[in-house]
């Protein structure tokens, strides 16, 4: 069964303000004020709005632009892209392709292996961290 498109109220009930912020309204976190933009730990990111899988934390990076910076998303169709003409300038728009929620921009041109550049708000992301393969190593670290 298909589930209903949510409306704008549905979304504000169900997302903090920030989240709602920037998922739904389109707007930016100021940067290094994120949780996510120094977070190294191991895992995958998802959409704060639904839990899609975004990206994996083995391409993130420091762009040092105070926002998460991934080289690529998890999959080809893990994030779908869109022309963002506001502010004056031409952008590639990256988005949720399940709840079409605003993540950030995408930019070319960029020196990683793949000359891209995600940059995602960190309000846009949820870490689910990696579990370890052995049981011994997760219980020593808890």
């Amino acid at each position: 069964m298909t589930q209903e498109p949510k409306t704008d109220a549905d979304w504000q009930q169900q997302l903090e303000p920030e989240v709602y912020r920037i998922l739904r309204q389109k707007q930016t976190e100021a940067p290094f004020s994120g949780l996510y933009w120094d977070e190294h730990g191991a895992g995958v990111y998802r959409c704060a709005g639904c839990g899609h899988e975004l990206f994996s934390s083995e391409a993130k990076y420091d762009s040092g632009t105070g926002w998460p910076s991934f080289d690529k998303s998890l999959a080809p169709e893990a994030v779908v892209t869109a022309t963002d003409r506001r502010h004056g300038m031409t952008r590639t728009e990256a988005l949720c392709p399940h709840c079409g929620a605003h993540l950030g921009h995408l930019f070319d041109h960029e020196p990683t292996p793949t000359g891209e550049r995600y940059c995602i708000n960190s309000a846009a992301l949820k870490l689910e961290p990696a579990k370890s393969a052995d049981p011994e190593i997760s219980a020593e670290t808890e």
